[in-house]
């Protein structure tokens, strides 16, 4: 089983955006529900948006109206777009299954006010 490949992320300034990519293997990308996950120092890791394949998507309330999270069938690629970064979106991000399987290294978010 291949590890999630996530890239994007980057420091930007509070009220920039970025838009992180993620990677996946076919057999894992095909039959699941896919998400981003963060996690910020001293925290537990959180779901922070998700794209159920027969539903429409979810997000956490704290980013809900700033990230978008959509899906690339052709290329198994998940990508998350921020909008709107606030300090408190700083975070490693992760995408993964719902449940999650192996996890990758992540991305760094960091946004400085």
């Amino acid at each position: 089983q291949v590890r999630p490949v996530e890239s994007g992320g980057g420091l930007v300034q509070a009220g920039e955006s970025l838009r992180l990519s993620c990677s996946v293997s076919g057999s894992i990308f095909s039959v699941n529900d896919m998400a981003w996950y963060r996690q910020a120092p001293g925290k537990q890791r959180e779901l922070v948006a998700s794209a159920p394949r027969d539903a429409d998507t979810n997000y956490a309330s704290s980013v809900k109206g700033r990230f978008t999270i959509s899906l690339d069938n052709a290329k198994n690629t998940v990508y998350l777009q921020m909008n709107n970064l606030k300090p408190e979106d700083t975070a490693v991000y992760y995408c993964n299954s719902v449940p999650p399987h192996l996890w990758g290294q992540g991305t760094q978010v960091t946004v400085s006010s």
